[in-house]
């Protein structure tokens, strides 16, 4: 299926968010309806599943193909959403950013400490940057991601529902565009150079 531009960015959209965008609209609903927090919560799991599943298909569809970040974060939505369904439990949902942050940092740590770069595998055919500036976007990168794990873990254990529904969604979103901008001049001073850059010496 071929798509224009604007269409295939819509696609895109609907495959990274559409899932968390259902899930936030039937929370708030139900809540809206004199449903408690809580039995909202788990109740609102059943639009995360679905529309993850859906947006997921939707991706397959349309582009025959689903970048990774998307399909683990789909996955681990569908992973996640089942759990809190069956046990009724909505801490299972609230896990899953603690778990999956911890993942990722702990994979492009981990890396850096085992001289690989798992983030230059995924970036390198769209950026092209010598070694430092990928260990350096690695690093910055991995702790960020651990940092997003504490952030969830003091957010859902101190605040309502209402608080840790608006800041897995669109909250998480927002702090992970802010720090990607502040990452720019760091991928501007190394991607025009094929070398890195002398060694400072003071």
């Amino acid at each position: 299926m071929t798509l224009s531009p604007t269409a295939r960015k819509w696609v895109r959209a609907v495959v990274d968010f559409g899932g968390l965008a259902a899930f936030l609209v039937a929370f708030f609903y139900l809540k809206s309806a004199g449903m408690p927090q809580q039995q909202a919560l788990v109740q609102a799991t059943w639009a995360l599943v679905a529309g993850s599943a859906v947006a997921l298909a939707i991706g397959f569809v349309v582009e025959r193909r689903i970048a990774p970040f998307p399909l683990i974060g789909g996955l681990a939505a569908l992973f996640f959403g089942g759990l809190t369904l069956f046990f009724h439990d909505p801490r299972l949902l609230k896990i899953k950013p603690t778990v999956m942050n911890t993942a990722f940092g702990v994979i492009l740590l981990g890396g850096l400490v085992m001289r690989k770069n798992p983030l230059k595998l995924l970036m390198g055919e769209a950026m092209q940057m010598p070694d430092e500036g990928w260990r350096k976007l690695t690093l910055n990168y991995g702790l960020f991601f651990l940092a997003l794990a504490v952030l969830n873990e003091i957010v859902w254990r101190t605040q309502s529902e209402s608080t840790w529904v608006l800041f897995r969604f669109p909250g998480l979103l927002i702090l992970s565009v802010v720090f990607s901008f502040a990452q720019v001049p760091l991928m501007m001073k190394y991607a025009k150079t094929d070398e890195p850059p002398p060694p400072h010496v003071e």
